[in-house]
């Protein structure tokens, strides 16, 4: 293969060279390359595309589903239990394997393709200038050096610097983050700047939306920024969820225990005189009580009751996992525009100078009510309603209204615009004050324009007056306009100083200003811009926050999660958006890109730990972010809708990407997509983030003492129970243990994954991610829980067993009478529990009797399947029960509700220990401290 025939297009500042510089770099010209030429760098170079990633087979993400200790006892348990004849048991376990491998393996199959939807974002064809002429080709076929010809409407083919532009704008919100579309340049830009702060280069990927250019391809494929993208993508590195890090080392506990314990028993059977085979069966019992095998199944249905909960409050859950990750966020790394702000440009200033005649109106700064692009508002001076409109106001918003190509249009009560964002602020500012924009523009007919362009930084029209004559009507940048405003100095600095303050507060700023055109002009050029103009004043105006997301903001600060701000806007919009919104202090700090990727990974530790504000970021930027934030031991949350926030979202342990700006590259690379693009939702998602975490310790809280009472119950039944004419007696089955581990447990379960919001779910620290989901609490009461069960059980089998004995001899049917009396305890004491675990903290009458129906409902399908393995003749085949009397039923019920005094028991004494904690709390710290708030995180805590 030949060599390359350019440098990497990494190590050249193209930014920073002229336009001929750059052809030169490129051993280019004007002219294009030649056929020949091109043919030879395409074979050099490799075609214009991003590689697709290859994602795991078929095969691959079956066996993830079975790797795990867990399944593997399992599959043990079923393999020995055929090859010994229990053929029914073998299948029963076999086919849990079956379902909790099939959950999981759709699951995953259906994960997100991230790279797949970058390649679409690269042009079809490119129109190309080779040997002088322009021709359309496959982009794919465009090599560095190339010169292109872009115009409104196409996409960039590949990364380019400019030669000549008109009126070029280049919609870059996907790579860059800035909201509004970006004026390009040819003139060289500063070595130092950002991509974002690069205006003589287009990017490949993105969107003209107006003007005209030539450009020079700089890089192509895998060297674009959109190829430095997915190169980012294959590095991010998904990072596992906090509940699946803790259910995989209880899945590894758990395994070596019930290995440890299960040959134990077999080598305790075969020394007390059981027949290897049923010595064998008591250890694949114990097995299989041991292990909660209804667990996955629970846990993925209670996410996706979560899910569906989370879609009704706008953010649709993509990865089942990201459910319970919300609810241990501690950091939220939010983008600015549309997330934190409304996305639509609103005047929220308005200055006019002096009129310097005696009389005349003084300068005075206004401000203009109302958010957004509803023409609802009104003139304040000070913070109180002004009053009337005064004329010099009335001029300044009639001339922004008149020098602009925007409309207004109706969507409902709402109001909107259709334009340029920045215009329609202008027009909705004048709306609001009384200056009609259809009466006003028939007032003033427009009769030639000079439109907005790169280079002048200013638009301007001719239109006709009211009294005869015409005026010339013009707004832009206030260095732009100034230029061409017969002021002094000293005015002229009066004005910056004005504009300076008003982009303090994060707005931006047009001049506006206007002259009597010469000699009843008919047309209109550059030369008629010149001079002579009247400066008419200063509008300031600002993408607003959100309501619901200050609310939103204050929420999270409450719960413990610190808010984030990453943009690409520049510092001080950002900064003072920041203030509004609470994420920052009055006068706080803000980095922008550039400082950022100056510092080392120390360095940028530091920063992300004091800092709540980023401007001006890169894609890097934001990756670097969220992995120093990840090393401090946070759990991240990471908004972004661009192209250049994919790999952040990849990254963080929690991706929300934007569902109606969002770009498929997001969409993809995200967990968690937002249907309204609203700050809000991300707040509401973390609440039901932190419920479905708690329903989850509540069903954990009532599976395991089920499947430790079990394992109890073989243990002692083993080591105590006589072993009567050569065979073991066993209180209960392998098989009958399934249907208490599967159909009872699941039953009662499930409903909890229903249960209400615990009242302090906001008001309580994030869960450390480290902390281990058995917590204290869950094993105290598993084993309370236990031995009660396994005292009941134990005693009732033995009550039922020994009340039919006859002459020292038991007939089959009262055995089996008495396991299913010992099946129907267990069954019943996970009733009378399943109603303790409706709250970790508080009482049932506390919470609700009825705040959850589905618990009855469960109960109520428990009962009636109970009913059937007690009285129905197929189940006695498959599952050796048999009927019982009704006084049977009534001394289980007895024995089963022991536990609810042992329960109001355990729970009085664990907050009584909580309150003592918080009590010590209390007088370490000191008086102003919030002492409910310390009660409250201990007990938390303790539970």
């Amino acid at each position: 293969m030949s060599q390359p025939v350019l440098p990497p297009s990494a190590a050249i500042a193209w930014h920073n060279l002229s336009a001929s510089d750059a052809l030169s770099k490129s051993e280019s010209a004007e002219a294009g390359l030649a056929d020949g030429e091109a043919a030879r760098r395409l074979e050099a170079v490799g075609p214009n595309v991003i590689q697709r990633a290859k994602g795991d087979g078929a095969l691959k993400l079956l066996f993830r589903q079975i790797n795990d200790p867990l399944i593997y006892v399992l599959l043990a348990s079923a393999a020995l239990a055929m090859a010994m004849g229990e053929a029914i048991d073998g299948a029963v376990v076999l086919a849990v394997v079956v379902l909790n491998t099939a959950i999981g393996f759709v699951q995953e199959f259906r994960a997100g393709k991230a790279i797949e939807a970058l390649v679409d974002m690269v042009p079809q064809t490119a129109t190309v200038v080779r040997g002088g002429q322009r021709s359309a080709i496959p982009a794919a076929n465009v090599v560095p050096g190339d010169v292109v010809v872009i115009e409104a409407g196409d996409k960039v083919p590949a990364d380019a610097r400019l030669l000549s532009v008109k009126n070029l704008r280049v919609d870059e919100s996907a790579l860059t983050g800035e909201s509004v579309p970006s004026d390009k340049h040819v003139a060289v830009v500063p070595e130092d700047a950002g991509v974002g702060d690069r205006k003589n280069l287009t990017f490949g990927g993105t969107l003209v939306t107006s003007g005209t250019a030539t450009a020079v391809v700089i890089a192509t494929g895998a060297a674009t920024e959109l190829g430095r993208i997915s190169s980012m993508l294959h590095e991010a590195t998904e990072i596992e969820t906090p509940l699946t890090r803790s259910m995989a080392k209880v899945g590894r506990v758990l395994t070596i225990a019930i290995v440890a314990v299960a040959l134990i028993i077999v080598g305790v059977a075969l020394l007390r005189g059981y027949p290897p085979v049923d010595a064998m069966l008591a250890g694949i019992s114990l097995a299989v009580a041991a292990i909660p095998e209804g667990l996955p199944a629970i846990i993925t249905i209670s996410l996706a009751i979560g899910v569906q909960r989370m879609a009704r409050r706008r953010a649709v859950i993509r990865k089942l996992p990201a459910v319970e990750t919300l609810g241990s966020t501690g950091v939220i790394c939010s983008d600015k525009t549309g997330t934190l702000t409304r996305n639509e440009m609103t005047v929220r200033a308005l200055w006019t100078p002096p009129t310097g005649a005696a009389g005349g109106e003084a300068e005075e700064t206004l401000e203009v009510t109302g958010v957004g692009y509803a023409p609802v508002g009104e003139l304040h001076r000070g913070g109180a309603p002004a009053g009337e409109v005064p004329e010099a106001v009335r001029a300044l918003l009639r001339a922004g209204m008149l020098c602009n190509d925007a409309r207004m249009k109706r969507e409902g009560d709402a109001g909107g615009i259709e334009g340029d964002p920045t215009e329609g602020a202008l027009v909705v500012a004048a709306q609001k004050l009384g200056v009609d924009a259809d009466g006003t523009r028939r007032e003033y007919p427009r009769i030639d324009a000079v439109p907005f362009s790169s280079e002048l930084q200013l638009m301007a029209t001719l239109n006709e007056a009211p009294g005869g004559g015409r005026v010339i009507f013009m707004k832009g940048a206030p260095e732009a306009v100034l230029g061409r405003v017969a002021i002094g100095e000293a005015e002229r600095s009066h004005v910056m100083a004005q504009v300076e303050r008003m982009a303090a507060q994060g707005m931006r700023v047009l001049a506006v200003a206007s002259r009597p055109a010469d000699g009843g002009a008919a047309s209109l050029d550059e030369a008629h811009l010149a001079e002579g103009f009247a400066l008419l004043g200063l509008e300031g105006m600002i993408d607003p926050p959100r309501p619901e997301a200050i609310d939103a903001i204050k929420a999270c600060h409450e719960a413990g999660i610190t808010v984030k701000m990453i943009t690409g806007d520049h510092v001080a919009t950002a900064r003072a958006i920041g203030e509004q919104l609470g994420i920052v202090g009055e006068g706080g700090r803000a980095i922008n890109g550039t400082e950022l990727a100056r510092f080392s990974d120390d360095e940028l530790r530091a920063a992300v730990a004091s800092t709540n504000v980023f401007a001006r970021v890169a894609p890097e930027h934001k990756l670097r972010l969220v992995k120093a934030l990840q090393a401090q031991g946070k759990v991240v949350a990471m908004t972004g809708d661009g192209v250049n926030d994919a790999p952040a979202l990849k990254q963080a342990n929690i991706g929300v990407a934007m569902g109606i700006t969002g770009t498929a590259v997001s969409k993809e690379s995200a967990d968690v997509v937002l249907t309204d693009d609203n700050f809000a939702s991300i707040q509401a998602a973390v609440e039901e983030g932190r419920r479905v975490y708690d329903n989850l310790v509540k069903a954990l809280a009532f599976v395991l003492p089920t499947n430790l009472g079990e394992a109890l119950i073989l243990l002692v039944a083993v080591m105590t129970f006589p072993v009567i004419g050569g065979a073991p007696l066993m209180p209960i089955t392998a098989v009958q243990i399934l249907w208490v581990n599967l159909v009872a447990t699941v039953a009662l379960s499930l409903p909890l994954a229903f249960e209400a919001m615990e009242k302090d779910v906001m008001s309580r620290p994030p869960r450390d991610p480290s902390e281990p989901i058995l917590s204290r609490f869950v094993l105290v009461r598993t084993a309370i829980v236990a031995v009660l069960m396994t005292v009941g059980a134990i005693g009732l089998f033995f009550y039922e067993y020994f009340t039919e004995v006859r002459d020292g001899v038991v007939s089959e049917v009262a055995y089996r009478e008495a396991q299913t009396a010992a099946v129907t305890t267990v069954v019943l004491f996970q009733i009378f529990y399943v109603i303790n675990c409706r709250s970790l903290r508080d009482s049932l009458l506390k919470i609700g009797l009825f705040s959850n129906p589905w618990i009855y409902v469960g109960i109520g399908a428990l009962l009636a399947l109970q009913l059937c393995f007690v009285y129905a003749p197929f189940m006695h085949t498959l599952f050796g029960s048999a009927p019982l009397p009704l006084d049977t039923w009534v001394r289980s019920t007895l024995v089963a509700m022991t536990i609810l005094p042992v329960m109001s028991a355990e729970r009085w004494w664990r907050l009584r220990r909580a309150r003592r904690a918080a009590e010590r709390e209390r007088e370490r710290r000191t008086p102003t401290s919030d002492v409910r708030g310390v009660a409250a995180a201990v007990a938390n805590r303790g539970a």
